[in-house]
């Protein structure tokens, strides 16, 4: 298919409301969300998007009460150990962006690392999880390495502050996800996104489906992006 995003990322919200909907306790809406990750990333593999970025566990999400915290990292502990021989197979590449936090599990932390260097060299798509991620964090941290590399002020450009971000061969993000109907940034790869285009279907992420996807790649093949131009309609000259 034509016209397909590059770069696609998705904004997972709406686990808890599916949960509290149910009469279930949240962590019932974080796991159920699982087949919806795997269903996206095998959807976002099948039709060729290379970039693919999921938004699993920002800075602020610290802030949850203690319970709800430590069961989203034995979930995606399980998680990363349960589908990292399949995503290898496939020949996707998979990296985390975000902190090495110290609140992160050791056990954890091993794993992603060891699912980091399995799937390193792979080339068919490359699978991007924000995993203790906050935007503005990456913005200041690649400020204070231009600082530490004593690049001069008139240096310092947009194509030379990327390349201090983290994981700066990551292109721009072509396409935001945010599922639930909720219509916030809510500080992800703040930088990257700055000329994305935004769906927010009502659909809380537990249910989000391969034919939601489709739906938001659908709508996005028909928006004229300009990147801030205008685009006039051509004239046809007479005689």
């Amino acid at each position: 298919m034509s016209g397909l995003p590059g770069h696609v990322a998705c904004v997972m919200d709406g686990n808890g409301r599916w949960a509290e909907q149910r009469s279930l306790p949240r962590t019932a809406g974080h796991r159920a969300a699982e087949a919806a990750v795997i269903e996206v990333i095998e959807t976002a593999y099948a039709v060729g998007i290379p970039w693919l970025s999921l938004f699993a566990f920002s800075t602020e999400n610290w802030r949850r009460p203690g319970g709800e915290v430590g069961f989203l990292m034995r979930l995606v502990q399980r998680s990363v150990r349960k589908h990292a021989m399949s995503l290898h197979a496939r020949g996707i590449r998979c990296r985390f962006l975000g902190d090495s936090d110290a609140r992160i599990p050791a056990s954890l932390a091993g794993d992603i690392a060891d699912l980091v260097t399995l799937t390193r060299a792979n080339t068919r798509m490359t699978l991007t999880v924000a995993f203790d991620h906050g935007g503005r964090r990456d913005i200041v941290s690649a400020a204070r390495s231009l600082i530490r590399d004593k690049v001069p002020a008139e240096r310092v450009t947009e194509e030379t502050f990327a390349r201090h971000l983290p994981h700066p061969d990551t292109p721009d993000v072509d396409l935001v996800i945010r599922t639930s109907g909720e219509q916030r940034i809510s500080n992800f790869m703040l930088w990257q996104v700055a000329y994305a285009e935004w769906m927010f279907p009502e659909v809380l992420w537990p249910d989000f489906r391969a034919a939601h996807l489709w739906e938001c790649l659908d709508a996005y093949r028909r928006r004229e992006r300009r990147f801030g131009d205008v685009h006039l309609p051509t004239t046809t000259r007479k005689g």
